[in-house]
């Protein structure tokens, strides 16, 4: 596959279903996203299954020799089906543990369509934002309008006065992996020239 551009992002967390959805187009998806990670040498961090868009995304990049790090509770790991090609497999506690681990190897994450699990995952992602621990952005990959309701819900949320702006608009949305990926790569550009700005003021004594 032919590389493109690298950004900062080197690692992104993954998040989606253990089924492959109703219609094919989620599986499409699935493996375009992974395509573009492999050409933009990022490094994917995962629930470590081979079945549902986990499993088409992990052999998408697995075949374009992309790297992948698959993170399992044990008890998953016959249930959830652990991909045997992923040589980087984590094996941890449980879901806790899981998510704490794919926090600390991402950069950034990523939401494809899913379900309970995924949105699990994608707002404790989230949440840490909201609480001033995390930085990392996040994303929502809209395949179809897939995620048109829980967007509408979390406006609801903002204009409820629930949710802040800024948290809000942390959550980023797209309908492609290329947008996506594009987006989230200036978040963490504009999260890294804002703190390069914050530590110039410190070192010269105005902050």
């Amino acid at each position: 596959m032919k590389s493109e551009t690298k950004g900062l992002i080197k690692s992104v967390g993954v998040f989606c279903g253990s089924s492959a959805g109703g219609r094919d187009l989620y599986a499409q998806a699935a493996a375009t996203l992974g395509e573009l990670l492999v050409r933009q040498s990022i490094t994917m961090i995962y629930g470590g299954g081979n079945i549902g868009l986990m499993g088409v995304i992990a052999d998408t990049m697995l075949a374009g020799g992309g790297k992948v790090t698959g993170v399992i509770p044990e008890q998953l790991t016959d249930k959830e089906l652990a991909h045997k090609g992923v040589e980087d497999m984590r094996i941890v506690e449980g879901m806790n543990a899981r998510k704490g681990l794919i926090y600390e190897l991402s950069d950034a994450f990523i939401a494809m369509p899913g379900g309970y699990g995924t949105m699990d995952e994608i707002f404790e992602m989230l949440t840490q934002f909201q609480l001033g621990i995390s930085e990392k952005p996040c994303g929502l990959l809209n395949v179809d309008g897939f995620y048109d309701p829980l967007v509408q819900q979390l406006d609801l949320f903002q204009r409820e006065r629930f949710l802040r702006k800024e948290h809000r608009d942390h959550l980023l949305v797209s309908n492609t992996p290329e947008e996506l990926v594009g987006m989230l790569q200036a978040a963490m550009m504009a999260e890294r020239e804002g703190q390069q700005w914050i530590d110039e003021l410190k070192i010269n004594n105005r902050y």
